[in-house]
């Protein structure tokens, strides 16, 4: 086998495959983008996530003291 023809085998069989991959992602963006919440929801569950109910009463009064006190 001619290396040319060999060189020629190996870029089709790449250009298959990027090919298909290219078609594949077009296919698949659109369902992705769906999926991706707004930066309002992305927000709102960091903030669900850090901040924590405070269950002591002593505490919740010295919070509500303070609120006061500004």
């Amino acid at each position: 086998m001619p290396p040319v023809l060999v060189l020629v085998i190996i870029l089709a069989f790449a250009a298959i495959i990027a090919l298909s991959a290219y078609v594949i992602y077009r296919f698949l963006r659109p369902r992705l983008k769906e999926e991706i919440p707004s930066e309002q929801q992305i927000v709102e569950e960091e903030i669900n996530r850090v901040l924590e109910d405070v269950e002591d009463e002593k505490t919740k009064k010295e919070i509500i003291n303070y609120k006061q006190d500004d």
